[in-house]
């Protein structure tokens, strides 16, 4: 540990705004149409008596983190709201100072044991330390006046192999020390299963005429994108039909690569590899299959880490996404024949650090670039919850990452009006406003971050609510 600083959390409060999409998204078993985006505001002392506030936000997005078919969508919110305040008591109760990490560790096993005893699965109380963990550091950044990408140099975090065994040994300190973000990333554009692929599928009295692009046509012309991420529903058939419809899009750009999701659509890697062959059999394939870069986490969760997956593994990399709900999960993977995993910001900063380290070691000891993260979107809304996302997933070196927000949220609309215009001046690298509403800029398929290397966790500004 290098320049860790310790804190106690003095105060942890949250807000709620409704965020409603212009377009609906599928992905899994579930449809998604509305969902409220939760911000996490926590207050923090220093050991020296200096007080800082920073905040986190995310939506609350039903049906992912648990897939239970019996709960609503209101319950999936009231799980993520249960969790995120189980954390917040945890936090707050702990008075003394520990560094970021090292709190984050103390409190982990109660939060994990007061989640499993309200019900809540892994990835439910994945989410509750994820935001207040992310709210933590950017009190404690903020009040440094250091961006996150310095202090990760400087493991400001006070992280350590506490929590990975399988880390014993490792250089965390050298490890976080060489982490260099980009000044940009680019954007792999999500292509969900209900989403117009050509501009003919949409009849002109069903056009949204918002401004925005709606067909997969209309994106690739509006911001240039040539990486996607193409969602399968696990019906073969129907698979290769959406699948050729895609690649005849595709294929007319000079170059794209891919990456194909399975949603947890099969119940074993016999299906998704029965899919595969069939994708890379199909003359009309031909050019998608060889752009694919990875299959992310094809098999149900409840089934994922029961078997293995070398066959599939054998034919294209595999990562979890949903079964990685804890640190145990990754090195259960690498295991079962994964190379890849997932990161998301509501799963945890920390957790994403470590797997990268992981991910360090491992290719150290191969002699080669076998093992792999990417960076994926859960509907990350235009402001806070983006920039923190997109912060993280330049600093463990993704040079692309799936966005999806942008699509299916007509920018920053629901928030007031002075603050779109303090992100809009503060970051005018990343938004721009041609309408009446500050919106994500996207030019040659590419997001420009330069702007996210200011103090606080990837935002010079936060959201403001009224009292």
């Amino acid at each position: 540990m290098s320049d860790a600083l310790t804190l106690t959390v003095e105060e942890i409060t949250f807000h709620e705004r409704d965020v409603h999409l212009r377009m609906p998204f599928r992905f899994g078993i579930v449809t998604l149409t509305e969902a409220p985006q939760l911000f996490v505001t926590a207050r923090i002392r220093l050991a020296d008596g200096r007080e800082g506030t920073g905040m986190s936000a995310e939506l609350l997005v039903p049906k992912w983190f648990d897939k239970s078919p019996g709960l609503t969508n209101e319950e999936n919110f009231d799980q993520l709201r249960g969790s995120a305040r189980l954390a917040a008591d945890i936090y707050t109760a702990e008075r003394s100072p520990r560094s970021p990490f090292a709190l984050h560790a103390l409190a982990d096993t109660a939060h994990r044991s007061a989640c499993a005893e309200a019900g809540y699965p892994g990835l439910v109380a994945s989410f509750g330390t994820a935001v207040v963990d992310r709210a933590v550091l950017d009190a404690l950044l903020r009040l440094l006046g250091v961006s996150l990408f310095d202090a990760a140099n400087a493991n400001v975090f006070g992280l350590t192999a506490d929590l990975t065994p399988d880390l014993a040994g490792f250089d965390i300190d050298d490890f976080l020390g060489s982490l260099r973000p980009a000044r940009e990333i680019a954007l792999r554009h999500t292509v969900g299963l209900l989403d117009p692929i050509r501009d003919a599928d949409i009849p002109a009295r069903s056009r949204l005429n918002d401004g925005l692009p709606e067909t997969l046509e209309e994106v690739i012309s509006a911001y240039g994108v040539d990486h996607f991420k193409l969602k399968v529903g696990g019906d073969i058939p129907a698979d290769l039909e959406r699948l050729r419809s895609i690649a005849a899009v595709l294929d007319t750009l000079p170059r794209y690569s891919a990456t194909l999701d399975g949603n947890e659509q099969f119940g074993d890697a016999d299906g998704i590899i029965e899919l595969w062959r069939a994708i890379s059999a199909d003359p009309a394939l031909a050019r998608l299959s060889a752009s694919v870069l990875f299959i992310e986490q094809p098999i149900a969760r409840a089934r994922a880490l029961a078997a293995g997956v070398t066959g599939l593994a054998a034919l294209k990399p595999v990562e979890i996404d949903e079964s990685d709900d804890s640190l145990a999960a990754f090195p259960a993977a690498i295991g079962l024949g994964y190379t890849g995993v997932s990161s998301k910001s509501c799963k945890g900063l920390y957790r994403a650090l470590l797997n990268r380290a992981r991910c360090a070691r491992l290719n150290a000891e191969a002699g080669a670039d076998r093992y792999f993260m990417s960076a994926e979107d859960l509907t990350t809304q235009a402001g806070l919850a983006v920039q923190q996302d997109l912060a993280l997933a330049t600093l463990i070196g993704c040079r692309h990452v799936e966005r999806n927000g942008h699509h299916y949220v007509r920018g920053m609309e629901v928030a007031p009006e002075a603050e779109q215009a303090a992100f809009l001046v503060a970051h005018p690298d990343l938004y721009h406003r041609p309408g009446d509403t500050t919106l994500l800029r996207v030019e040659g398929g590419r997001l420009s971050i330069g702007s996210l290397d200011c103090p606080g966790l990837g935002s010079a500004v936060l959201p403001s609510f009224a009292d």
